[in-house]
């Protein structure tokens, strides 16, 4: 079976925060998620096209950042690929319906995906929402969506809820 090629675009989140031992501090500096995630995947039939946006949390995010992550998509649409975002977790919802109201006639499937717990922590939720992002990416019809936590979303129709730490169907 030949392998799929997914478009990964990163903009950081917490789910590529990195601890600094000189201050203490959990923050954005760079992608981490190809070397500290995809590698540790098991992907025979996936390849992977990553693509650093930007590092940021998304609770910082603009509205110009939000345009660039649409530019983005729009680049990479022709190409004819899923598209899987990195994204920060306090405000994946605004970036999905963003999308939703910019994008249109999308062609393939576009998801959202972050953690709620660096990837560098034990109990880490990165790995799952990540791989099961790329699964979602494979099988989804095309549209915006947020997966997390063995959950698949549409752009809209999702909010994140603070007491359990997830997300959830909005009325």
């Amino acid at each position: 079976m030949t392998a799929r090629t997914l478009i990964v675009l990163t903009t950081g989140g917490t789910i590529e925060k990195t601890y600094d031992e000189h201050d203490g501090s959990l923050q954005n500096r760079e992608t981490i998620l190809e070397r500290e995630v995809c590698n540790r995947l098991r992907l025979p039939y996936t390849q992977l096209q990553v693509v650093a946006i930007m590092s940021k949390d998304s609770l910082d995010m603009t509205p110009t950042d939000r345009a660039l992550i649409a530019q983005q998509v729009q680049a990479h649409l022709p190409q004819g690929c899923p598209i899987v975002i990195i994204h920060g977790t306090d405000t994946m919802a605004v970036t999905a319906e963003y999308l939703q109201s910019v994008i249109q006639n999308l062609s393939v499937p576009v998801i959202l995906t972050g953690a709620m717990r660096p990837v560098g922590m034990h109990d880490s939720d990165a790995f799952q929402n990540v791989a099961e992002a790329f699964m979602a990416a494979k099988l989804a019809a095309p549209g915006i969506y947020i997966s997390f936590h063995n959950q698949l979303f549409p752009a809209g129709k999702v909010r994140k809820n603070l007491q359990t730490l997830t997300f959830e169907w909005k009325d």
